[in-house]
């Protein structure tokens, strides 16, 4: 005897073990009970969520004659008649399924509505059922609208497609439209259970917890991949087969990576991406799963009831980890940066390249305190609020090479004058100075104050062209009500200087900006579906 796939064994024969769908049940059940029957049904969604299926038992319920061949239009079929079984085996003449996506034109649809025409040959109704409907022609959609809206009695459309938005209005307005959703993981992990129960096979709740996942939503991809399941494990669905079929890469291996990342080990990040390949584990999936792990991070980050929405995942308590361990601004810009990685993946020379340089863009990209100090990965307490590393520097007076605050000011003067431990940029922005004048303050580094000596070091010569040291020290003169001296060194500056600081600044705005527009969900959502991209040159900060 031939062997029939679990898609096909297991396909719901009656409404009350269809699943997921109960609010297209619903409403068709009471239609059916109180004789309300419209003459063109549209079903949407995408694959192996039930369409087709629906628009079996919807036929059997108008046909049905019940075991003893009295029976009348029912919400529950029979399953026994001989209208149900051969609805079944697909061989009952007035139901008639249709391939639009093979039978697009319009000689074919002008066949199937002149054989319309005629009554059943041996039920109450003859259904039609349109799989693909938005497959068809302009023309052939155009010479069904009239049939359509008015049909013989015994006639009955059954459309179903995975594109709605194909269909003509023209179309949509004849029929009663259900909109049928995708299958939750835990719906689909339910129903491989109870198919497994009753085929006597054994299998591990998180092997089918993982297949229900890699499902997508469509309950026949579910059961696909546990026909080739049973085959891999050769009859025992363990969650170690299934991991090995698909390619998936386990709860701890991504874990690992967070702690690499958080401590800035780029040498033990790679070591893992070696031995994901050395595995043949999938990079686009590791990616998916890494931005799944990020988001359920920033939702406990956000919300403390968050770590017991997701306490059935293995991951749990390492989510709850993280999101004391990072920064919140962190895990959104991580979890930007794996989605655009995913998106990225086929453009890249090879998957393990695409994937490696998504990690190091992760370090490259990380705020510039987490460069600094590296997290432990284990760390128990909240992060302080972030600083950012420009704004810090500004206010410590700390120069990017490590320096102390001390080598960024000015040595006292030896009089004790009010000269001592000047803060050179903060100066330049109280000196009534403007034009080239101002350039030359702002881009000067001061090296020494000594007494009522300022020594300075400038970066471009021209700057000290046309007089400008001269009226940059009658202004030092005016503000300190004094004589002043100035001297000049050319040469490149390393310590702060109010042009670097206010170009921070300035960097700092536009970056805030940009998050902002990264973070927006109208940007994100189509960025994720539909591949949109951001130019920065046309964000611009409003302060």
């Amino acid at each position: 005897m031939s062997y029939q796939v679990l898609a096909r064994k297991w396909r719901p024969r009656d409404f009350s073990s269809l699943i997921g769908q109960d609010h297209v049940v619903k409403a068709l059940t009471h239609a059916l009970e109180q004789g309300r029957l419209h003459h063109a049904y549209l079903f949407t969604g995408t694959r192996g969520v039930g369409k087709t299926t629906i628009a079996r038992i919807l036929a059997k319920s108008l046909n049905c004659i019940g075991p003893d061949g009295q029976g009348g239009v029912t919400a529950t079929p029979c399953n026994r008649c001989d209208v149900c079984t051969a609805i079944d085996a697909g061989r009952f003449v007035d139901y008639i399924e249709m391939d639009a996506a093979s039978n697009r034109g319009v000689d074919e649809m002008t066949t199937l509505l002149e054989r319309a025409v005629y009554a059943p040959s041996n039920a109450r109704f003859k259904v039609y059922m349109i799989d693909e409907v938005h497959m068809l022609t302009t023309h052939a959609f155009n010479a069904m609208l009239k049939t359509l809206e008015e049909p013989p009695d015994y006639v009955k459309f059954v459309l179903a497609t995975t594109d709605p938005q194909r269909i003509p209005v023209t179309v949509l307005s004849r029929c009663l439209q259900f909109n049928l959703k995708q299958m939750t993981p835990a719906g689909i992990a339910g129903r491989l259970a109870d198919i497994l129960q009753q085929e006597g096979i054994a299998a591990e709740p998180a092997a089918l917890k993982l297949l229900a996942n890699a499902a997508r939503g469509s309950m026949r991809d579910g059961l696909s991949l546990l026909d080739q399941a049973i085959a891999y494990s050769a009859g025992q669905v363990t969650l170690e087969a299934v991991r090995n079929m698909l390619g998936a890469i386990d709860t701890t291996t991504l874990v690992r990576l967070l702690d690499a990342l958080a401590a800035r080990d780029a040498r033990q990040m790679l070591a893992i991406a070696d031995e994901m390949a050395a595995r043949s584990f999938s990079f686009g999936q590791a990616l998916r799963d890494l931005a799944a792990l990020l988001h359920r991070i920033a939702l406990a980050q956000q919300v403390e009831q968050a770590a017991e929405a997701f306490g059935d995942a293995d991951d749990g308590a390492d989510a709850a980890r993280f999101a004391k361990a990072f920064a919140p601004d962190e895990v959104q810009l991580y979890y930007q940066i794996a989605l655009h990685g995913r998106n990225e993946l086929h453009l890249a020379p090879d998957e393990y390249a695409g994937f490696t340089m998504t990690l190091l863009r992760m370090l490259a990209f990380a705020p510039a305190e987490a460069v600094a100090a590296p997290k432990a990965a284990a760390l128990a307490v909240t992060r302080p609020p972030r600083t950012s590393a420009p704004a810090a520097a500004a206010r410590s007076g700390a120069r990017p090479g490590g320096a102390s605050a001390a080598d960024n000011r000015a040595r006292p003067a030896e009089d004790g004058s009010p000269i001592a431990d000047i803060d050179w940029p903060a100066l330049v922005e109280r000196l009534k100075i403007n034009g080239l004048v101002r350039e030359l303050a702002a881009r000067s580094e001061l090296v020494a104050a000594e007494g009522d000596h300022f020594k300075l070091r400038v970066p471009i010569k021209t700057l000290l062209d046309a007089g400008t040291l001269d009226r940059l020290k009658a202004a030092l003169a005016e503000h300190f009500g004094r004589p002043i001296r100035v001297s000049a060194e050319v040469g490149s500056t390393s310590g702060p200087t109010a042009a670097g600081l206010a170009e921070q600044a300035r960097a700092e705005r536009q970056k805030r900006a940009e998050d902002a527009i990264y973070a927006d969900p109208f940007v994100r959502e189509l960025i994720e579906n539909f591949g949109a991209t951001v130019d920065p040159q046309s964000i611009r900060p409003k302060d």
